[in-house]
């Protein structure tokens, strides 16, 4: 019975903290560019000694949600008609410049400031592949597949499209944007289209979605009524049974 008590206790921990992630994806299934986040598992003690009591192994033996990671499938792509929207086909970031450092992107929802300057909705310059702000002169604009922007038939700059190494993880910092971890380094992305007038999508389907967070709901309620069987079990154990012995 108390292999059953630690199990439906982390399940349920595990279970809600799941229900906040797809309550987040479902949120944002309408948010250009958004990445969605899906749950990992890890066990509930960590470190050396965390089988060196009976405690210990009997909690251990069930997963605990350790995070969320960043989904990296491709978001559906939408035409716009907007030549400054740009949208990225294959794996990759644009990079944009905030008030708290170079942060990475989907979202190409791009306009040009009145000094010329590409920059987001934020009003935050994008950047080119040598980490420059874009700036580009009147004129109308060409931007083609490997970001190379053209202004009345002269190029004036690329686009920066970067991607990392393979396990690296971004960490969201809002919506639709993402800081790299410390030491992670950006290189120019091999495996990427740039297309324009296009905004991509989240990859979060807004019917999936729904259904996740129903399922996730549904397994929190039954995790919570075996934890209250338990409860219950165990109260008549101390009060009734206990006494006796």
């Amino acid at each position: 019975m108390g292999s059953g008590y630690y199990a439906a206790l982390t399940g349920l921990v595990a279970r809600t903290q799941a229900l906040d992630t797809a309550a987040g994806n479902l949120a944002n299934a309408q948010t250009p560019g958004y990445r969605a986040e899906r749950e990992y598992f890890r066990s509930v003690l960590l470190g050396q000694d965390a089988l060196d009591s009976q405690l210990g192994h009997t909690v251990n033996n069930f997963g605990l949600l350790g995070g969320d990671m960043l989904n990296m499938g491709q978001g559906a792509l939408d035409q716009t008609g907007n030549p400054l929207d740009l949208a990225i086909e294959g794996q990759g970031f644009f990079e944009i410049q905030t008030a708290n450092g170079v942060r990475f992107t989907r979202d190409g929802s791009f306009h040009r400031a009145g000094n010329g300057t590409l920059v987001t909705g934020r009003g935050e310059p994008v950047l080119d592949v040598n980490g420059k702000p874009i700036v580009m002169p009147p004129g109308e604009v060409s931007i083609g597949a490997n970001g190379a922007v053209s202004v009345a038939g002269g190029t004036v700059a690329t686009v920066g499209v970067v991607s990392f190494a393979p396990g690296v993880q971004l960490k969201a910092e809002g919506t639709n944007r993402y800081v790299a971890p410390e030491g992670a380094k950006a290189t120019q992305s091999k495996d990427a289209t740039v297309h324009q007038g296009t905004i991509e999508a989240a990859n979060q389907d807004v019917i999936q979605g729904t259904l996740d967070l129903i399922v996730m709901q549904r397994q929190a309620e039954m995790m919570q009524k075996a934890l209250t069987t338990f409860h219950t079990d165990f109260n008549k154990f101390a009060t009734e049974d206990l006494p006796k012995v």
